[in-house]
């Protein structure tokens, strides 16, 4: 599973959405993302990634396409 594959999962797992659904994703624009959910989210990142994020990155994740540039800080490369 490439990390792309990963990091789209755990969105559609965490916020029972589909793939066409993924690039407009905000933090709090779905009834699942709310701070909770939020932290589920991060904490599948954490896993899916062996990565322990900075509270400052988990406060700044607040976009499907955001959480890719904060991610890309811990060496998480999408471009495979």
């Amino acid at each position: 599973m490439t990390n792309l594959e990963k990091y789209n999962e755990a969105f559609k797992v965490n916020f029972k959405v589909t793939e066409d659904q993924l690039p407009d994703l905000v933090y709090q624009g779905i009834f699942e993302w709310d701070s909770v959910g939020h932290m589920d989210l991060i904490a599948d990142f954490e896993s899916a990634f062996g990565i322990q994020m900075e509270t400052k990155d988990v406060l700044d994740l607040t976009s499907y396409e955001k959480g890719k540039k904060v991610l890309a800080k811990y060496g998480v490369n999408f471009d495979e």
